[in-house]
């Protein structure tokens, strides 16, 4: 159930000199004190509540409460930043119970300061979804912040506005990871053929596919090994989206001396070994910058292309929930694999080809978001995703979860049910539409936009 809160924003006029502050989370004795303020506000001025303004949302061990704290120690203001829902955080937070005190009303921007670390709070937490109920009077201040403004909404008999806050975190990734891409390739790639933008690319006049992925340098310097390892990972999973079985790999690897070398080389020979895949050559040059990528053939007769939805098709997702955090990349790499058995490893060749979708892309750098976008746009639809119905690891935050590199993870349309390996996880989370981008659906029926056109290739055909 969906519980309505409401923030309230007070204005007047100046009593007098106002101390600077630092906005903070409250500490037991900032808590009381704010309390103490919100009670006067809420209920002996404004008369929202009888007696007392505090509910459930305050004994959620989840809520943080921010104060603005003048430099003598007096509590100027507050709000509270919480999740949305009781039970599981699916990264829709919300703000609510925003006072100031009557002394820091004017002039000093108590409210803003509050309302912009409260965003920054929800974001730190993970949220993809970040709003408020506000009272109308008070919109113009937050549509000054870059807030957005929805429905009206009654509350204790008083006019509000629904506002969100547009979580960027998506967006950030994609430009970072993918928006560039259709301008740099526009004189390499040759539409119509049905497998732009893929994992993969078949090899024509045979039933060969190749994919060929490089290792970020900052990866491969700081954690060789585990370099060597990915290169291989990245490289199968695209054959693996495509329906492809591995052949073999070729190698290309820099090194600044043969030692550091043979450390990428031992991850990149210890994940070729788990997955049962030769390294057919390569090319190693000692003396320059670290540097590794790898090609990868594989070989089917019917490769599953990334842009063969079509709207009105059902969007699932199939990952490992298995392993966790690598140590260094929380938030950003999701180990499912160095854990696996090869016998399990070697079973995720299968799963692409027992769901038989339309079409699939493997979830790498631009997140589950991401690469559902990159799925939408290559297949002409707009991808809209049920966030609560994404499966995710119960250690991971949902905003994590979908902007991170998950270690196995497929975005199909339209798929089959099928006999999946037991570890893996799969379920129907959204569905493709007429449009284009990518949008959030949320339990209360809201669709937030996440991002629009991903890589700028367009259709596939």
């Amino acid at each position: 159930m969906t519980t309505t809160l409401d923030n309230g924003i007070l204005t007047g006029s100046d009593a007098g000199p106002v101390p600077a502050f630092t906005v903070l989370p409250a500490g037991r004795r900032e808590l009381d004190a704010l309390h103490a303020l919100r009670r006067e506000v809420f209920v002996g001025e404004q008369g929202v509540f009888d007696h007392s303004d505090r509910d459930e949302v305050d004994e959620d061990p989840r809520t943080v409460s921010l104060v603005a704290l003048a430099t003598d120690g007096q509590v100027l203001g507050g709000v509270r930043v919480h999740p949305a829902l009781r039970g599981a955080d699916i990264g829709w937070w919300r703000g609510s119970r925003l006072a100031v005190a009557a002394s820091a009303r004017a002039g000093l921007g108590v409210g803003a300061a509050l309302v912009r670390a409260a965003c920054v709070h929800a974001e730190a937490a993970g949220a993809l979804r970040f709003d408020a109920t506000v009272q109308t009077q008070n919109v113009p201040l937050f549509t000054r912040l870059g807030w957005s403004t929805h429905e009206p909404v009654d509350l204790h008999g008083r006019p509000h506005r629904r506002l969100e806050w547009p979580v960027a975190r998506v967006r950030r990734l994609v430009a970072a990871t993918k928006q560039p891409l259709g301008g740099l390739l526009v004189s390499l790639t040759r539409p119509g053929e049905g497998f732009l933008g893929d994992d993969g690319a078949p090899v024509p006049g045979s039933d060969l596919v190749a994919a060929c992925d490089a290792i970020v340098p900052a990866m491969v310097e700081r954690d060789p090994e585990w370099a060597g390892w990915c290169s291989v990972l990245v490289n199968l999973n695209d054959l693996f989206a495509m329906g492809a079985a591995p052949v073999g790999l070729l190698d290309a690897v820099a090194a600044r001396d043969a030692s550091f070398a043979r450390r990428v080389l031992r991850g990149l020979a210890d994940a070729a070994a788990a997955y049962d895949v030769a390294v057919l050559g390569g090319h190693t040059q000692l003396g320059v910058p670290a540097a590794l990528s790898v090609t990868a053939l594989g070989r089917t007769d019917r490769p599953v292309p990334g842009g063969g939805g079509r709207a009105g098709q059902r969007l699932s997702l199939t990952a490992d929930l298995g392993g966790g955090w690598r140590p260094g990349y929380t938030g950003a790499q999701w180990d499912s694999t160095s854990h696996r058995t090869p016998a399990e490893l070697r079973a995720l060749r299968e799963v692409v080809p027992a769901l038989r979708p339309a079409a699939a892309k493997d979830v790498s750098m631009a997140g589950v978001v991401g690469t559902t976008g990159m799925l939408a746009e290559a297949s002409g639809c707009r991808a809209v995703l049920d966030v609560a119905d994404v499966v995710k690891p119960a250690a991971a935050t949902t905003g994590d979860w979908l902007t991170c590199f998950p270690g196995f993870a497929m975005v199909t349309a339209d798929a089959r049910p099928a006999d999946l390996p037991g570890f893996v996880s799969h379920a129907r989370c959204g569905e493709l539409v007429e449009g284009s981008g990518v949008g959030l659906r949320w339990p209360d029926g809201v669709v937030t936009e996440a991002v629009g056109a991903v890589t700028g290739l367009g259709p596939a055909a």
